[in-house]
């Protein structure tokens, strides 16, 4: 087994915490936490853990992911005596990284049993910190599960929309050798976004491969997604489908749309008619664009 620990291509949380001990300040201070790098030997696992089972396969997906990219997202512990602690939340990841081979962990030690406490800190420090896209994405995440945020109080606290937060949690769904693409920032967060409208890693990490090798714009990896064009051979092209004129107007209807809505809308005109195509991410993103397009629509009984 390969005890080298693989450095993490970005800390999430663990980026928003100063290192050291609590008298110690590197950074902003975050009330009630500190960030460290600790054998994973030292961590004994949390004997009130009231979940026995884990998921093979996602357990699996997980050692897959820091093998490749690292662990983004600290687990959360307390120290019991010198140099020993004690995992309070993340016990997946903790998993997840002895299979991996990692000699170390990256941490969120805990100096506050309030979660609350240190949940608002992290988020008003998060709100100062200039980060890497999957930083965000891991930061945002961990908030959310660890430390039970919702998406309205990241998005008040950041000053972002709902839907901007769940599109930058979803990068963290692609493939390891895009996320290390956006991370070192070869690729932009627009270009991890419009990949992820492919439904396979394989297709992203292809699309993703091109990008890089012609400076694709962000508007243009979309069309390539739209028409299914990954390889850049305009097989789709070739394949029978009507062309969709464009004119200036419309493309400038189309970009205002996009930012009137926060998300994704493409303008398709035809020869006799045309539509509007909205895109959303997830159920309550749909609701917000209802809300936005109709808001005095009444609400479902």
């Amino acid at each position: 087994m390969n005890q080298q620990r693989r450095g993490g291509l970005g800390r999430g949380l663990g980026a928003l915490i100063p290192t050291g001990s609590p008298g110690e300040q590197h950074g902003g201070t975050v009330q009630g936490a500190r960030f460290r790098d600790i054998p994973l030997d030292a961590i004994a696992p949390n004997p009130r853990q009231p979940r026995e089972h884990f998921d093979e396969e996602a357990l699996a997906e997980l050692v897959t992911s820091i093998k490749e990219v690292g662990l983004l997202q600290p687990v959360v512990v307390r120290e019991v005596a010198d140099g020993r602690y004690e995992l309070i939340m993340g016990e997946r990841r903790f998993r997840a990284s002895r299979e991996a081979g990692l000699a170390s962990i990256p941490a969120i030690v805990r100096d506050t049993p309030d979660d609350e406490l240190l949940r608002d800190a992290l988020l008003e420090n998060l709100h100062r910190q200039q980060l890497n896209p999957l930083e965000e994405a891991a930061a945002y995440q961990q908030l959310l599960t660890d430390f039970g945020a919702t998406h309205e109080q990241l998005a008040e606290r950041i000053g972002r929309s709902r839907s901007q937060v769940t599109n930058t949690i979803r990068l963290l769904n692609l493939p390891g050798a895009v996320q290390k693409r956006v991370a070192a920032g070869v690729l932009t967060a627009g270009h991890a976004r419009a990949l992820l409208g492919l439904d396979d890693a394989e297709s992203q990490e292809r699309l993703a491969a091109r990008i890089v090798a012609e400076g694709m714009s962000v508007r243009a990896v979309e069309e390539a997604v739209h028409v299914g064009d990954v390889n850049g051979t305009d097989a789709a092209a070739a394949a029978p489908r009507r062309a969709t004129p464009r004119s200036p107007a419309a493309e400038d209807l189309q970009a205002r749309l996009s930012d009137y809505f926060d998300t994704r809308v493409r303008v398709e005109l035809g020869r006799r008619k045309g539509k509007v195509v909205v895109e959303f991410a997830s159920l309550d993103d749909l609701e917000r664009i209802v809300e936005v397009m109709a808001p005095d629509l009444p609400a479902a009984e």
